[in-house]
This record gives structure tokens, sequence and C-alpha cells, in this order.
């Protein structure tokens, strides 16, 4: 086990604990790889009948990956980056299909890989201090632990909105957009956790959708929920489904500026600030991902980007604007939009040797 993830049993329920908060916690290769130990020793363990992940801190549950050691990797040529991106996805997938109830809390910053361990689960909270996020296109990647989905998969364009940009989402949005279930509190969610612990050590539940006892799992996190604050984009949405239904970006950014609406003209200010091939491979991915028949095969698509995207400019410089340097000025190869062929994007979704993750 990583000493960075905390595992212990909480009466019936398994805790995992993402403990690196001065980093917010972000995803190191050897947490993946002891969130997928745990849940393998559990899912076979009968006396654990739940599982819950939080982060540890007060400011997250995960910021995504330790993206200072892929930066590093990739100029490195980038194996352990797609050795990385191969068990993380496989967790992922293993989540959106475990056993047991997962119950994950989102407080605070969830972001990319964050959102990877926990919006695949059967039961995803919000608090009032959630910023839930899939923010690939700012370091020159994609949308990938299965983002692309669960963007492709809500209402109308707002998950094209998101992606394309790397907006944020509070705890209404998150609601509105499918990547979070239940509203709760920060305040109340110990209480919640404790409740969990005593109800899953004395009662064997299965799935909680299953389920109908007023105490069951489902109907301890409803005891504690209360009403979402109101999601800011569905007051935007007759504006955002218009524009983000063009077939190129060129022609978003166009439809965009020509609104007239002032969220809309800082809409495309923020994609074009973006990296322009991770933008248009972006908004291939998500239309893909809507013909794609299960997560697994949007996981498979999307592990075969990101090796893409370890050989290309992009990410390292993205990474290096936001992370090392800091200094917010990534210097893009292409640097605009028209210069970014459609073979370039093809590049992204064409087969490789070792890009394969072997999901069904």
């Amino acid at each position: 086990m990583s000493a960075e993830v905390q595992v212990y049993r909480d009466g019936g329920t398994g805790r995992i604990v993402l403990d690196r908060p001065r980093a917010l916690n972000s995803l190191t290769h050897g947490m993946v790889t002891a969130v997928r130990e745990a849940l393998d020793g559990w899912a076979a363990d009968d006396t654990v009948r739940a599982v819950v992940l939080t982060g540890a801190g007060e400011r997250g549950l995960c910021a995504g990956a330790d993206i200072r050691a892929i930066h590093d990797d990739a100029k490195a040529g980038g194996a352990g980056s797609r050795a990385f991106f191969r068990d993380e996805y496989r967790l992922n997938a293993l989540i959106a299909r475990y056993p047991k109830p997962y119950v994950a809390v989102m407080d605070g910053i969830t972001m990319g890989g964050g959102v990877g361990l926990s919006a695949h689960g059967a039961v995803r909270i919000v608090t009032e201090r959630s910023t839930v996020a899939m923010p690939e296109t700012r370091i020159g990647l994609v949308p990938d632990v299965g983002g692309s989905r669960l963007l492709a998969s809500a209402p109308g364009e707002l998950g094209t909105h998101l992606g394309l940009t790397s907006a944020s989402m509070g705890p209404g949005d998150a609601l509105l957009c499918g990547f979070a279930d239940h509203f709760v509190p920060s305040a109340h969610v110990p209480a919640l956790l404790a409740e969990l612990a005593g109800l899953t050590e004395r009662a064997g539940l299965t799935d909680p959708r299953d389920l109908t006892d007023p105490r069951d799992l489902t109907g301890a996190v409803a005891a504690h929920a209360e009403p979402a604050p109101p999601a800011a984009l569905a007051a935007q949405r007759e504006w955002i489904d218009a524009c983000y239904a063009a077939d190129t970006v060129e022609e978003i950014v166009e439809r965009l500026f020509g609104t007239g609406v002032p969220e809309a003209k800082e809409a495309a200010e923020q994609l074009l600030a973006n990296s322009p091939t991770a933008v248009k491979v972006t908004l291939a991915a998500l239309r893909r991902a809507r013909t794609l028949p299960s997560l697994e095969a949007v996981l498979n698509q999307e592990y075969r980007i990101s090796c893409a995207a370890l050989a290309g400019h992009d990410l390292v410089e993205g990474i290096r604007a936001q992370v090392v340097d800091k200094d917010r000025d990534p210097h893009w190869s292409p640097a605009d939009l028209s210069a970014v062929t459609d073979a370039e994007v093809a590049r992204h979704f064409a087969p490789r040797e070792d890009d394969e993750l072997g999901l069904a």
C-alpha cells in the first residue's frame, strides 16, 4: 500500500482516504495501485458492505494526476506515464462496475483524475465547497479517466462547453451535468460517514439502487442531503446549445463571439487560450464518445489519445506553463486553430502498438 493512501475498516465500510493534502491529493502511480489493491481485496470480503472514498484535508478530494511527474516523464519518452494511464483507466472501469456500493465524497476540488475516482461510483456526493472540472485542454491534454463519456452524456451541449473551455462546475452544475447525485453540506459529512459505517455493519447491502428499506444506504444519504445551490449553467443553456452544436471548433468560436452574450464571449476567449490541438481533438473525442457503447470503449479511446498526446508538443508545454514555471504563457504548436489539420486530429485516434487497454 502507498503511504499516500489510507486504507482501513470503519464498521462495515471500507474506507479509502487519499492522503496527499499538500498536493491537493493529486494521484501518483503508487496511489492508483493502492486503491486498486484495496478494491480488489474488498470485492470478495463479505464483511465489507460498501466502500467510501474521501480526501485528506479540507481543500479537495483530488486535483487530478501528479502532472509535474507526467511532465518530467514525457520529456524522457513517456513510458512511465503510459503505464500510469493504463492502470488509472483500468481502475476507473473497475469503479464503474464495482460489485458493492461505492460512495465518493467530492468535497472541495475534484478535477481530472479525481473525477475518474469518484464520478463513476454508485453514490456521488458534492458539498458547498465542491469544484468539479475536466480542465485538460488547459494543459494540452484531452478529457480522460472516462470524463469524455460523462461530458458527452451531459444535457445538450453543456459537456462540450465544459470540455473545450476547461470551465469548472459548482455543486449545482455537477448535479445538472450528471457528475454527482446528492448535495450534502460539508458539516453533515462526518455524521453521514458514521451512519454508513454502522448501517453497513448491521445489514448486508448489495446494490444501493435495489434497496427499499428506509434505513438503507441511499436512504441514509438522502436523510443528510439538502437542495443544491442553483446550477449556474442552467441559465446559459440557450446559447451553449446553439453555439456548441456546430461541426467545427472554428464555427463554435464564431458563433460564441456572434451571440452578443458576455458569457459566450468569455467562453470563446477561454477556449482560444487552450491548446488548439487539444481543443480540436476534444471535440472529436466527445462526438465519438456519444456513439461508443460503453465506458470501457471510451476509456480505450482516451488511452489511445493520451498516448498520442505524450508524443506531442503541447502536453509538456502546457504543464510547464501552468505548473512548472507558472508563467501562464504556453507556446502552443500549432499556435492557431487554423493550423491544426484533420490529419493531426486523426493521429490521436490512430492505432498504436502499445496503446490498447484490453478492456472489453
